[in-house]
């Protein structure tokens, strides 16, 4: 009885040290309808963040990555990862259902219903930029099929722990 009472002891101590932006999920909605959310906003460098994705445009492809936010209407970059043409990497990914030929194999395909989840990893760097001193996001963006489009982009905010 009294390993159960430590053990629930424990529990609790852990649940409340947790701030309510750890375990909140946060979703951003684009004006295509499409709706990006993670699951967590306040992380550690190098933990892994769940972002998944729903109603997008499967004719249009896209970047998903970890970047520094840009000046209102520029291009989200620079982005740990790089922009992913290669299909390798945890910190940026390239997802479309039509990629060019050179992009088959290399691009992933959307869920049906313009769906996707993947995994970013978060670091405090992206390249000579620090994270807890200049603003950094999971992006999502156009791809360089149409990389001057905006109208794709939705940024979700990432708060660096120490």
């Amino acid at each position: 009885m009294k390993r159960i009472g430590l053990a629930l002891l424990a529990t609790l101590l852990f649940i409340s040290s947790m701030s309510p932006a750890d375990a909140v999920v946060k979703t951003v909605k684009g004006p295509q309808g499409q709706s990006l959310s993670t699951s967590q906003t306040h992380v550690k460098s190098g933990d892994l963040v769940t972002v998944s994705g729903r109603h997008f445009d499967e004719t249009v492809g896209i970047y998903l990555g970890y970047c520094v936010v840009p000046k209102k209407g520029a291009t989200p970059t620079p982005c740990g990862g790089g922009v992913n043409k290669a299909g390798t990497g945890e910190a940026s990914f390239w997802i479309s259902s039509n990629p060019p030929p050179y992009g088959v194999g290399l691009a992933e395909e959307f869920l049906p219903g313009g769906r996707f989840t993947k995994k970013l990893k978060i670091s405090t760097m992206i390249g000579k930029f620090n994270c807890t001193k200049v603003r950094c996001a999971i992006t999502v963006r156009a791809d360089h099929l149409r990389s001057e489009d905006r109208s794709y982009d939705l940024f979700i905010p990432i708060t660096i722990k120490k």
